[in-house]
């Protein structure tokens, strides 16, 4: 069942926002400070390397090399997965709740929005296919920025034999909360925050609320548009 539910309000993490262009319309948003962007479309394999030393010497300061090249080999693993479920960007964050070592990934893409005659009716669409699901917690939802829905679930994840003792895949549970922002020019923004450490659910979901929350769209001309205005 559908409900109307309000995400927590804007609490800025980050000193630079990340950004994506649909066509005429930018989509900006604040990442936290601990939330380290993923190489996904660097094309030069020794900028890549480069690149993800940087982002596991940030993202596990002081930890041992061996640690650090088993959190680099799992983000180069798992770039293909991202680029397959087409996102245009993702990040990683590493932290301790209670000793136990907890990871979340946030990533972006853009997809095309349902047949509907303004964006009030693709959140509509959008809430009412996933409904259809069955396997998930779906919300309209309200954002800054406009009309959008959430859809909170789980899903199987595999780690691969390269990652683990014994060299055989494992099968894992990971869950995630997946935001639909319909867009005036057809498309839709989805952003999804997934991770297999439960212990870090409420801490993770919460940063994800802050930074859904702290979306917001420009027009060509630079003007800001709130979609729940315009497609009331």
């Amino acid at each position: 069942m559908t409900t109307e539910t309000e995400l927590p309000a804007l609490i800025p993490t980050g000193p630079a926002p990340a950004a994506l262009h649909a066509d005429d319309i930018q989509v900006r948003w604040v990442m936290p400070e601990n939330f380290h962007d993923l190489p996904l479309y660097v094309q030069d394999d020794d900028e890549a390397v480069r690149l993800l030393g940087e982002l596991v010497e940030k993202a596990l300061p002081g930890a041992g090399e061996e640690a650090q090249t088993a959190l680099a080999v799992t983000c180069a693993l798992g770039i293909d997965d991202l680029l397959e479920a087409g996102a245009q960007y993702a990040a990683l964050c590493v932290a301790a709740m209670d000793g136990t070592p907890c990871t979340a990934t946030v990533f972006a893409s853009l997809v095309d929005s349902p047949q509907a005659n303004d964006v009030q009716g693709a959140a509509k669409a959008i809430a009412a296919g996933l409904n259809r699901l069955g396997t998930g917690e779906t919300s309209r939802i309200e954002l800054s920025c406009g009309w959008a829905v959430s859809y909170v679930g789980t899903r199987d994840a595999k780690l691969l034999g390269e990652l683990t003792e014994s060299g055989e895949s494992l099968l894992f549970e990971t869950s995630f909360i997946r935001v639909y922002v319909p867009l005036p020019n057809g498309t839709t923004l989805v952003m999804e925050m997934s991770t297999p450490t439960l212990p870090a659910w409420d801490t993770f979901s919460t940063m994800f609320g802050n930074i859904v929350s702290s979306i917001r769209l420009y027009g060509a001309d630079g003007a800001p548009l709130i979609t729940s205005l315009s497609g009331a």
